[in-house]
């Protein structure tokens, strides 16, 4: 399947041209685009819904500028694969491909992404009204700029929600029993150990009472994504290990992961497993939200874009009946909180023969208007800019809570560190948090085991 993911763009302020400053109604892309008529650029992105609405606005900016935009739409795997393959063999076949913020340590570290900053000072390509200070700054920050150099923009701002089943904690009789067993109000959790209470207290066997009905099959107090790979371990690393107070790695790169902080998070970590159904280690990114539309879960922590595909009608028989809150913190740290987050960008390889004209379409991407256009043919989806929160399609929104959990998220979601041997660290550490929750490893040797492996790959840091 065929279609693009692309970019979000920053400039500065002001932009001269000839010595003066160019007013933001002077700048037109179909005159920065005119040298460039007749080019043909070639994008490789990710599909998700966010993608598929974007790919009806592709068009418009061909039909402005004269540049031909050819995209490609993969699975997450795919796009990982055949992306880095393309950049790291210096074929360029792909001008733009879509990058994970995990992947930008790796392909920095090979020189085979394009720094930007000729492009962001060129006054005849840069927009002076891109308003870069209205993009979520976080995300846009620690994603899309490293060593003092821009490499991209803020494209697609990929975070985890928690979601439940908003039908089971507002139902009275379970409202009533469990209130009743821990003590406290059913309701979305605010802590670790609220969560896990949530999850044994909904863990159930064929035939017994849920929601005044007898279930025909066992039901499940959580579903976690656990497969080896995907985004199990940065889930387990931001969701539970930051959240509980401990790191991979320190500020300085140095492998910190056998702290005590790390082991009470595995601990947590493997508890939850249990409650959660026998398949887990098997279970991927696209896995959770199906089980979650399935109705044979309670509730989880997921990809909110995922979210946009399953609570809807025609999709989840549960469609209207979930409720969304951000990621639930050790209880006694509310006010230090994590959650895991994937700022993507969409950046120029190195070997593209093409810079300027691909510039050009990841900027105009990254427009207001077409953020607004994007958000409303959607009917909301996932802002990369501030001002896109008051936009009707999400501030009207049936899905309140969804939004008001993106919102939430977004405040603290920082792309992970620039670690050249990110994909070593990941394998490893990976199989760990699988052998954590089956119950293979010992939280405490699961600790001590990533540290040792930590050290062998990085024995000083672990940074670019």
């Amino acid at each position: 399947m065929t279609s693009v993911r692309i970019v979000a763009a920053a400039v500065s302020a002001a932009v001269l041209l000839g010595g003066t400053p160019v007013a933001a109604a002077e700048f037109s892309y179909a005159a920065a685009g005119a040298p460039y008529k007749g080019r043909t650029i070639r994008v490789l992105d990710e599909i998700t819904p966010l993608q598929e609405t974007l790919s009806k606005i592709v068009p418009e900016f061909e039909t402005e500028t004269g540049i031909k935009v050819e995209w490609e739409l993969l699975n997450h795997f795919e796009v990982i694969n055949k992306g880095q393959a393309d950049m790291l063999s210096g074929r360029g076949y792909y001008d733009v491909v879509m990058l994970h913020g995990f992947q930008l340590g790796p392909m920095i570290s090979a020189d085979a992404i394009r720094p930007i900053d000729d492009l962001v000072a060129n006054a005849k390509l840069s927009n002076p009204g891109l308003d870069a200070a209205d993009f979520i700054q976080l995300p846009y920050k620690t994603a899309a700029f490293s060593k003092g150099k821009q490499y991209a923009f803020i494209n697609w701002n990929y975070n985890q929600v928690y979601w439940a089943r908003a039908d089971l904690l507002t139902n009275p009789d379970e409202m009533k029993a469990f209130k009743a067993k821990y003590g406290y109000d059913l309701a979305p959790p605010k802590t670790m150990e609220q969560m896990r209470d949530i999850a044994e207290f909904f863990t159930r066997r064929k035939g017994a009472m849920l929601a005044g009905k007898p279930l025909e099959s066992d039901f499940y107090g959580i579903v976690l994504e656990g497969i080896k790979g995907g985004s199990t371990f940065p889930a387990l690393w931001t969701n539970f290990i930051k959240n509980y107070g401990g790191d991979l790695i320190d500020a300085s790169g140095k492998a910190i992961f056998d702290s005590p902080e790390t082991v009470a998070a595995l601990r947590m970590w493997a508890q939850l497993w249990k409650f959660a159904p026998p398949g887990i280690a098997e279970y991927s990114l696209v896995d959770v939200p199906t089980v979650m539309g399935n109705g044979i879960a309670a509730q989880t922590i997921a990809w909110s874009d995922f979210v946009l595909g399953v609570d809807k009608k025609g999709v989840s028989p549960l469609a209207g009946k979930f409720v969304y809150a951000t990621v639930p913190v050790k209880a006694g740290r509310e006010k230090t909180r994590f959650a895991e987050a994937e700022p993507s960008v969409t950046a120029i390889s190195a070997a593209s023969k093409n810079p300027e004209p691909t510039f050009l379409f990841l900027q105009w991407l990254a427009d207001k208007k077409q953020q607004d256009k994007l958000i409303a043919m959607g009917e909301g989806g996932v802002p990369i800019r501030e001002s896109s929160w008051a936009a009707p399609a999400i501030r009207g929104s049936a899905n309140a809570s969804l939004y008001g959990a993106m919102q939430a998220t977004l405040e603290v979601s920082a792309a992970k560190p620039k670690m050249p041997k990110f994909y070593e660290i990941y394998d490893v550490m990976s199989g760990i948090a699988q052998e954590v929750g089956l119950g293979k490893l010992s939280p405490e040797d699961g600790a001590r085991k990533g540290q040792a492996e930590l050290l062998k790959l990085c024995p000083t840091t672990c940074l670019l």
